[in-house]
């Protein structure tokens, strides 16, 4: 049995065909709180990372080389992670990469309390943060369907997104309160909030490890292959990367923060915050009506209202609306993302479920640090409002192809699921 394999507590549906009572077991519980507090010190981590590193260079472009540092250890690591993940404990993985996190931002908040910080030092310590993702993201990615049948997947889906929405509502404002008491005060927060994330996987219940596979090049690329061979998933997959990568405005928000707004640390949390106002309503929503019909159609209209809301912020020089635009950008990312990763998961058979999350976190999770450095870059050449308006008009561009490039996602009408084990 895999360590992940559902408890004995799991709902399962009956035989005749009635939904359980309940899919919030003690262990999904136990996973959707570690999943928000460590959603929490990610974004303790964003918003303390881009005023610190802002304020010691005043570059754009150091912005863009925080996301940089991100990718290049995420895209590294990344089909190792998911032959991991498919092998060995998945709950231990996941501890394993957040510890690692837990430890650079750790040593960021010494090096911040004795002023031993430099640029160089710590775009190392995010690398190593970024290691800790590249294994973070697929694993946890993995574990949620585990904990439950994947007939019900999709209605748990919109739960983990509002979860981890509340996390990105609340934690940037606290990063701004907490940097507001100090750089070291928000890093060692980082350090807290991963801590208790991974106090909460630790209860998970311990089951017999996997059955290793044999390590071969086949094995090893399954993913890969299986995302090829599927049009549906392969283009849900290619529109979210390309759409956060072009779309996202979140590396330059200290700028907007400082240069344009003129709200400083605590403005900037609140930005940071913004997208996930829009995106905890729309996950309130999408959990008391989960998507059922028209699923393809509607992720590409969201996609370009997404390009469209990116393009109004970075036009605006007035923060009510900055916010709103920002509120927008997140209630159209949601959907998004709720189609993809459901998309993923249910698709998907749970022997290769591991190695398909490391693509799916490698091409869409590093392309929000990969459009970080886009959109750094971007800004050193045309200014930041320029970045973010190009941005937007790219997203959008980039929706309307995938309606021709992708017609399978553009017909899919209900969500795809994978033959049970031993079906």
């Amino acid at each position: 049995m895999d360590d992940d394999g559902p408890s004995d507590g799991a709902p399962r549906e009956t035989d005749s065909g009635e939904k359980p009572a309940s899919i919030f077991t003690r262990p999904v519980k136990c996973f959707l709180v570690a999943r928000f507090c460590a959603s929490v010190s990610f974004q303790i981590q964003g918003v303390a990372i881009g005023w610190y590193i802002y304020s010691l260079t005043n570059s754009a472009l150091d912005l863009g080389f925080v996301g940089l540092a991100m990718f290049l250890p995420t895209a590294s690591f990344a089909l190792i992670a998911g032959q991991m993940i498919d092998n060995f404990p998945r709950r231990f993985v996941l501890i394993a990469a957040w510890a690692v996190q837990a430890l650079s931002a750790a040593v960021i908040g010494t090096l911040a309390l004795l002023d031993l910080g430099t640029p160089t030092l710590i775009f190392i310590l995010i690398a190593c943060f970024g290691v800790g993702r590249a294994f973070e993201q697929p694993a946890q990615a993995a574990l949620l369907p585990s904990l439950v049948p994947v007939a019900v997947y999709p209605r748990i889906t919109p739960a983990g997104s509002l979860v981890n929405q509340m996390a990105v509502v609340t934690g940037p404002m606290l990063g701004g309160f907490l940097f507001l008491l100090g750089a070291p005060v928000a890093f060692f927060g980082v350090v807290t909030m991963t801590t208790i994330g991974i106090v909460m996987i630790s209860l998970l219940p311990r089951t017999p490890p996997p059955t290793v596979q044999p390590l071969s090049w086949k094995s090893f690329m399954s993913g890969v292959s299986f995302i090829r061979h599927a049009e549906a998933v392969r283009g849900a997959i290619t529109l979210d990367m390309f759409g956060v990568f072009f779309g996202g405005a979140s590396a330059l928000l200290p700028i907007f923060a400082r240069d344009i707004l003129e709200v400083g640390p605590l403005g900037l949390g609140l930005l940071r915050s913004a997208p996930a106002v829009g995106a905890l309503s729309a996950g309130l929503y999408l959990a008391r009506h989960p998507l059922e019909r028209h699923v393809g159609s509607r992720m590409l209209i969201t996609v370009g209202v997404f390009g469209a809301a990116t393009m109004v912020f970075g036009l605006s020089s007035w923060a009510p609306l900055s916010f709103a635009a920002l509120v927008v950008v997140g209630a159209a990312d949601v959907v998004s993302v709720v189609v993809r990763s459901t998309l993923v998961q249910t698709a998907t058979p749970d022997a290769i479920r591991g190695r398909v999350s490391a693509v799916n976190s490698l091409f869409v999770g590093t392309s929000n640090q990969l459009g970080e450095f886009e959109s750094g870059v971007t800004a050193y050449w045309f200014g930041a409002v320029g970045s973010v308006v190009l941005g937007g008009v790219a997203t959008m561009i980039v929706a309307a192809a995938a309606c021709r490039v992708f017609p399978a996602l553009r017909r899919m009408d209900r969500f795809i699921m994978a033959p049970a084990q031993g079906d």
